[in-house]
């Protein structure tokens, strides 16, 4: 019985009402970062899904109309959870890998936007949606300390527990941010790694992938064994001796050839 003069066909339309409400107003208080349209941050998302499975390659900057979209991605929240169930795939393999006695088990970690955050400087960037600036780069990771990805850390401190011999690799300038470099990895928590190498002057124009490669071919040379390579860029993960399996964490602010 619904007492207080209630039908029960009246309560359903009040019900009705309210919820179409509740939707109306969440509407009107999310649009300031949708855009312009639905169909507009739709066909960003389908951007950013291209770019992520590498079928929109050699690309220079996010398209103008799509700087609230990945703004929204990578501060909202969506960018996290999408690198934290990637940290745990990568940790249930981890967990399936029996390590050898020698000491010669590997894993390979880019350092950019895959082990510290770059994001600050991107932000200043409208998200990629403006040319990078190498210099303007460098003068800021020079002064700033990027803050660690909370779930790469994660993943830094499981491998180091489990006895692999860690390896970050970098595009990074040696001589002009090798220092700097190795100060903000300690201070965010990454130390224990067996070497950090950065481009010294005998990579000095060579794309990534070629950089890269040559990297992990040395090291497979002196007998280590690559488990996995985890980075940002799909350059990270292409090439020679990429490893027994490649991880890549999702970047829609620039593009690494």
């Amino acid at each position: 019985m619904v007492g207080f003069g209630w039908s029960m066909q009246g309560m359903r339309e009040a019900m009705v009402l309210v919820f179409v409400a509740i939707w109306s107003s969440s509407k009107a208080t999310s649009t300031w970062w949708r855009g312009d349209s639905d169909e507009a941050w739709d066909n960003c998302l389908s951007w950013r899904l291209g770019v992520e499975a590498n079928n929109i390659r050699a690309w220079r900057t996010v398209p103008p109309e799509c700087s609230a979209h990945v703004e929204a991605y990578m501060v909202r929240g969506q960018y996290q959870r999408d690198v934290a169930l990637i940290v745990d795939t990568i940790c249930a393999y981890i967990d399936s890998i029996d390590l050898s006695s020698d000491g010669l088990d590997a894993w390979i970690l880019d350092v950019d936007d895959t082990c510290i955050s770059n994001l600050f400087y991107y932000s200043g960037k409208r998200y990629g949606c403006e040319p990078f600036d190498p210099v303007g780069f460098k003068t800021w990771a020079l002064s700033a300390k990027c803050s660690a990805i909370p779930d790469v850390l994660r993943l830094f401190v499981k491998l180091i527990a489990k006895g692999f011999k860690v390896f970050l690799v970098t595009g990074r300038d040696e001589d002009t941010l090798g220092q700097a470099t190795i100060r903000n990895l300690h201070a965010q928590g990454f130390f224990a790694y067996h070497r950090l190498i950065l481009r010294s002057g005998a990579y000095k124009g060579q794309s990534a992938i070629v950089y890269k490669s040559t990297v992990r071919k040395q090291l497979a040379e002196e007998g280590f064994r690559i488990w996995g390579n985890v980075g940002d860029q799909w350059s990270d993960l292409q090439g020679e001796y990429t490893g027994n399996r490649t991880f890549k964490l999702p970047n829609p602010m620039y593009n690494i050839p």
